[in-house]
């Protein structure tokens, strides 16, 4: 039988280094490359406004009820394209 090749444990090192390297620069450009653009701040819809107000009123009802907070959805009515999601994020922080 032939006997098995052997590396030095130098090598391995070595081998084991270069590899967790180069893992952290592809991590880093990666990293780098998906960053968002900021969003352009812009003006509230109206109908988004409408929502944001009603949701606000219910908040301070059932803060003065004692209870925690209010589940609201952003819906898309009919097909429409202003489902209000983006600015009810950015309102009440819920992308944090």
């Amino acid at each position: 039988m032939s006997e098995p090749l052997r590396t030095s444990r130098r090598r391995w090192v070595a081998a084991w280094a270069v590899t967790a390297a180069v893992g952290l620069v592809a991590t880093a450009v990666l990293d780098s490359s998906s960053t968002r653009a900021p969003r352009p701040e812009g003006p509230v819809s109206a109908v988004c406004a409408e929502r944001i107000a009603d949701i606000e009123k219910q908040l301070a009802k059932a803060g003065r009820e004692g209870d925690d907070g209010v589940l609201t959805f952003s819906r898309v009515e009919g097909g429409a394209a202003d489902d209000c999601d983006e600015e009810l994020r950015d309102h009440f922080g819920g992308g944090r």
